[in-house]
């Protein structure tokens, strides 16, 4: 399943009605395949998790994942995650977010959508987290915008980027508990009405721990008029003690 690469859809300068930028799916996923399938005969992708040539994941580490237990996150009208943060996952997920590696997007998004599948969800339209444009500007891409754009395509679904905005920038939420967390992000998105109004929409992240930040984005999109917020997250985290 090919998906078009999400650095096209990670910035925030994004404003433009997303059906613009999907009319150009078709030849943006040409582009995309031959430059992967160059760069895979330059240099063959090596599993993240065991460095076995061939794959960003391997079928033997895949096998691995571990199914996160079901969720219910207040302030969402419905959560699904597909693996628990460790192992191979928790590798991989990093290596997207700061080893520069957004091809990890694609066998990430494929078993994203498998938990999506599980669902019983009408969806209408697809967002995903956003970072802010000082950060955006740093790491290059959105790694939830390249997971949410994998996911929106294979529902056939738009993908709106712009959908939901960061408003400011926020610290690091590592080191927070859970009420520090939900003030942490309180006021930090806005969504815009014209792309959710009236809407089902679906915002994609790639970890999930206490759920604050998704729960904040949802509260600006039924701000702004969507109807229903479901979140789809590739790994649950548990808040250190």
């Amino acid at each position: 399943m090919d998906a078009p690469l999400g650095t096209w859809f990670g910035s925030s300068m994004l404003t433009a009605p997303a059906v613009r930028v999907l009319s150009v799916n078709g030849i943006r996923q040409l582009v995309q395949r031959t430059v992967f399938t160059a760069l895979d005969l330059l240099f063959p992708p090596h599993c993240v998790g065991c460095e076995r040539v061939g794959q960003l994941l391997c079928p033997h580490c895949l096998v691995s994942v571990k199914q996160a237990p079901e969720r219910v996150i207040d302030g969402l009208d419905g959560i699904c995650v597909r693996a628990e943060y460790d192992g191979v996952i928790r590798a991989a997920i990093h290596a997207l977010k700061y080893e520069r590696q957004p091809r990890l997007y694609q066998p990430l998004g494929m078993l994203l959508v498998q938990a999506v599948d599980h669902t019983d969800w009408l969806l209408d339209v697809v967002t995903a987290v956003p970072l802010h444009s000082n950060r955006l500007h740093e790491r290059g891409y959105n790694q939830a915008a390249l997971l949410g754009c994998f996911v929106a395509h294979a529902y056939d679904r738009p993908f709106f980027p712009a959908a939901v905005k960061r408003m400011r920038e926020t610290p690091s939420q590592i080191h927070l508990n859970a009420q520090e967390r939900r003030a942490n992000v309180a006021g930090a998105f806005a969504a815009d009405a014209r792309l959710v109004a009236g809407k089902t929409v679906l915002i994609v992240d790639d970890v999930l721990t206490t759920g604050a930040t998704l729960v904040a984005c949802a509260e600006a999109l039924r701000r702004a008029g969507a109807v229903r917020v479901m979140g789809a997250v590739m790994a649950g985290a548990q808040l250190s003690p």
